[in-house]
């Protein structure tokens, strides 16, 4: 049976617990010392949760200690430690990320590490994997086709990131000393940061002229993005309880996510960064409008409505698919022949043009929801490089025009 203990800080706080499972005696009579390991829940968990996933943790333990899994001479595959990594971190990643995380294990990492021995595994293994990753060269088991096609760097440091992950996570139990995914220990292709996608203010102008001729939900959807920066999932999750129609405000406290073949589902926005923001009188005007169009649908649909106060709804009342707006964002550019950019590309637009109209980035940081002021920071790196070249301009203006005065002999006035 596994005995459990707790690890506190100084102020008396559990911060890990320790799961011990017995080793018995050498032929000498001496007790071998325990299997260990430990566990540290994710910081959001509830004490019903952290009871529940230790309790699992303890039996999973005691399982693999009895199969001969753990110990020192541990002889675990890496594929089989993936599993148990999954169901580890079940309750500390979000649905789309554990989702993505499952994808990257099943259709990459078993398929070129996976038949390899965990305490084996070297940082030449993860280089090669690296190559294979940037060559397109991994291969699903058993029908041999490519499991993914030639990746470019940041989509490779992604991958990597996981991996990572899953080495560190064997090291703090105790499965190996040192993880071989360390970044310090390998050659990682060179990534290039991307370029933010932005509407100028003429553009996204022209944008929402072209926006009234659209439906009304669309109409409502798009405006709230540049008008609120919200992320598609937080967008799509609002409710008309969230707003505050005396003073202009909504309340963003949620995200909906849709993951492959099941029903889009509801969790805590990105970094758990619940916030109130204000929106102009001409968006709670549109919000008002399309309540009353949601009241229309319900006493048409009658029994077949389905009322949960979503602001954006399928022909039903259910929550919108959130990967709905994305494609009619797509159809919208291209019909009107607007350059196209990603949906997310509104949520650049709103901070850039908050920014460039003076509004302190702190506030930004607060009005977009996010958790680290470094990630608005790279928006000011975007204005700074768009200033330079405003400037540049103006610069080959006044050149151009100083030498169309030489030729006329005309001179200027001091401006």
């Amino acid at each position: 049976m596994a005995s459990i203990s707790t690890r506190k800080n100084k102020n008396g706080e559990i911060i890990s617990y320790r799961i011990r499972v017995s080793r018995g005696y050498d032929v000498k009579g001496n007790k071998l010392k325990p299997y260990e390991m430990t566990y540290k829940p994710a910081p959001n968990m509830t004490a019903k949760q952290i009871e529940k996933e230790l309790n699992k943790q303890a039996v999973m333990f005691e399982e693999q200690c009895k199969r001969g899994q753990f110990g020192d001479n541990t002889n675990i595959i890496f594929a089989d430690f993936c599993d148990q990594y999954k169901d580890i971190m079940k309750e500390s990643l979000s649905p789309t990320t554990l989702e993505m995380y499952e994808s990257a294990i099943d259709r990459l990492f078993k398929p070129a590490l996976g038949h390899l021995r965990l305490k084996n595994i070297k940082p030449i293994h993860i280089q090669s994997f690296i190559k294979q990753l940037a060559e397109g060269d991994i291969k699903l088991n058993r029908d041999k086709t490519p499991a993914a096609g030639k990746l470019s760097p940041a989509t490779i440091k992604r991958y990597l990131t996981i991996l990572q992950s899953i080495f560190n996570q064997a090291v703090k139990i105790d499965l190996i000393s040192t993880s071989p995914a360390k970044a310090d220990k390998l050659t990682i292709p060179r990534i290039v940061a991307p370029k933010i996608e932005i509407f100028t203010k003429q553009e996204a102008a022209e944008m929402l002229s072209l926006l009234e001729l659209e439906d009304l939900q669309f109409q409502v959807f798009i405006q709230l993005a540049i008008m609120t920066g919200a992320r598609r999932g937080e967008l799509t999750a609002l409710k008309f309880s969230d707003f505050d129609y005396v003073n202009n405000k909504v309340t963003i406290e949620r995200a909906a996510v849709k993951l492959k073949g099941k029903p889009t589902q509801i969790k805590a926005p990105k970094d758990y960064e619940v916030r109130t923001v204000a929106v102009n009188p001409y968006c709670i005007d549109l919000v008002k409008l399309l309540r009353a169009e949601k009241d229309k649908q319900a006493e048409t649909f009658g029994n077949q409505w389905h009322e949960h106060d979503w602001l954006f709804t399928q022909d039903n009342g259910e929550i919108m698919n959130p990967q709905t707006p994305t494609k009619q964002f797509s159809k919208f550019l291209e019909k009107n022949h607007l350059k196209h950019r990603k949906l997310h590309s509104l949520r650049h637009t709103s901070a850039t043009l908050l920014l460039y109209g003076g509004v302190n980035i702190k506030q930004v940081q607060e009005r977009l929801g996010h958790g680290d002021i470094t990630t608005t920071n790279k928006y000011l790196h975007y204005i700074s490089e768009a200033d330079e070249q405003a400037a540049n301009v103006l610069q080959d203006m006044l050149i151009t025009q100083k030498s169309k005065d030489k030729k006329t002999g005309i001179k200027n006035s001091a401006i």
